[in-house]
């Protein structure tokens, strides 16, 4: 199924549509601030599992990222942050980052690797956002790779519906995504370290 939705004001009928989806255990393509992603709801595990097959990765060993609305509720999916690591947050959050944090007993323990870290996401994309904001719980993530030898990445989602409308429950179009992932931030340890520079100034 494809949904057209307007990237600066999405539809609120579209967005409950696609969280109707999300909440009986879909998975769908979406945009964020970076590229077009795959994403589910955090508490379906047979979701997640078709997402990792659909990587081809490993769900215990996957390293997953989660979308969240804002930072108050990064803090329920993460364990206790010290004060640099939430100031790191407030200044580049929203945006084209990830962070590596440790997570907290509020994240399903089946998917969590063995360093017990989870992937923290709050993209500037309005879509993105409504979406977790109707869920009421953040989206499990992972970016959405192409086949394609020079262009890593999909941009266009007519393109991403082409290939996936048999494999994935909805595709969202809201126009070009991008090329470059998020640059990602490992927080767990004793300082923060960029260990993947992407979209996003340091």
């Amino acid at each position: 199924m494809l949904f057209r939705i307007n990237p600066s004001n999405p539809e609120i009928r579209k967005i409950k549509h696609i969280v109707e989806i999300l909440q009986k255990g879909g998975v769908i393509i979406y945009p964020t601030d970076t590229v077009y992603a795959l994403g589910c709801d955090i508490f379906h595990p047979k979701a997640i599992e078709r997402i990792c097959q659909l990587r081809g990765l490993k769900p215990d060993k996957a390293r997953l990222s989660i979308i969240c609305k804002d930072i108050s509720q990064v803090s329920e999916y993460a364990a206790q942050m010290d004060n640099d690591v939430f100031k790191l947050l407030k200044e580049y959050l929203p945006g084209p980052y990830t962070f590596i944090l440790k997570a907290s007993k509020s994240v399903p323990k089946k998917f969590i690797p063995r360093k017990k870290t989870i992937g923290v996401r709050i993209p500037d994309s309005n879509v993105a956002l409504a979406i977790v904001e109707e869920l009421g719980r953040p989206l499990m993530t992972a970016s959405l790779r192409s086949e394609d030898e020079i262009l890593k990445y999909y941009t266009d989602p007519i393109d991403i519906y082409d290939d996936y409308k048999k494999r994935v429950d909805a595709v969202i179009d809201s126009g070009f995504g991008g090329t470059t992932p998020s640059t990602v931030f490992d927080c767990s340890g004793k300082e923060p370290e960029v260990i993947r520079e992407g979209a996003g100034k340091i």
